[in-house]
């Protein structure tokens, strides 16, 4: 039997200026996000830091849940999640570069439309090769992350196996968890992805098997942010191709 996790918990950041800024471009129809900040540095909004706190509170009340090890992408929204969580319980986070963000290349701050109309070779080239396996110049494909994290869940079997460890993360990142651990296909996370966008600060949550694998407990939860004051909130479901290219 292969030694794993007793528990993985992957957390996706709170609500970003990002967010804000990506969901007032499609608002407006605008080609590019209105923002000041590298995707590296974008930080959380006060409604992010809220509901890291609230995930902080309903982490602390719970001590028997506590994770054993932080893990976290160093991008700032996620590593501020990370950090409010790990204050409360006493954990100092372990940035991880392999749990950034996907990179988007030249894609990066554009709308859809803005891919369209800025790179419109691009924009055809990857409506014929798929969302899946297209890779924008100087960015990485879906694949290319999947990667990241195959790689990501190997060390953790073999350096934290019987351990609970919590992941702070994107999107993007935690839907190719989903694709490595259940074994999901290009058109099921694909779909996965358009049609249920994963709420900001929400809990994605896997326990061990008896045969040793990980099972999927829960998907996209956000009880902890019901049960506070802070207001749970995701993007749109991308009814537009490419809609959320530029999102934070």
């Amino acid at each position: 039997m292969v030694d794993q996790v007793s528990e993985l918990v992957l957390v996706r950041h709170g609500e970003s200026v990002g967010n804000l800024a990506d969901t007032e471009a499609h608002r407006r129809e605008s080609r590019r996000l209105r923002l000041d900040t590298r995707d590296p540095d974008t930080p959380l909004s006060p409604r992010g830091r809220e509901q890291a706190a609230a995930l902080a509170r309903h982490v602390l009340k719970g001590p028997g849940a506590h994770p054993d090890v932080v893990f976290s992408s160093p991008y700032v929204r996620a590593a501020m999640t990370a950090r409010t969580v790990g204050e409360a319980i006493g954990l100092d986070p372990v940035t991880d570069e392999r749990l950034r963000e996907r990179d988007l290349g030249v894609f990066d701050g554009l709308t859809g439309l803005g891919i369209r109309e800025s790179h419109p070779e691009e924009a055809e080239r990857r409506e014929r090769l798929g969302k899946f396996y297209y890779r924008p110049p100087g960015g990485e494909s879906w694949t290319d992350v999947a990667l990241r994290v195959r790689h990501v869940l190997a060390d953790l079997a073999q350096r934290h196996a019987g351990r609970r460890v919590w992941v702070f993360t994107h999107q993007a990142v935690i839907m190719s968890f989903r694709l490595a651990l259940e074994g999901l296909d290009e058109q099921t996370v694909l779909a996965l992805d358009r049609d249920e966008p994963l709420p900001n600060c929400s809990l994605t949550r896997y326990r061990r098997r008896g045969d040793g694998g990980l099972a999927l407990v829960s998907f996209a939860d956000v009880g902890h942010l019901e049960d506070s004051e802070a207001e749970a909130t995701r993007e749109e479901p991308d009814s537009e191709p490419g809609r959320r290219e530029g999102a934070r």
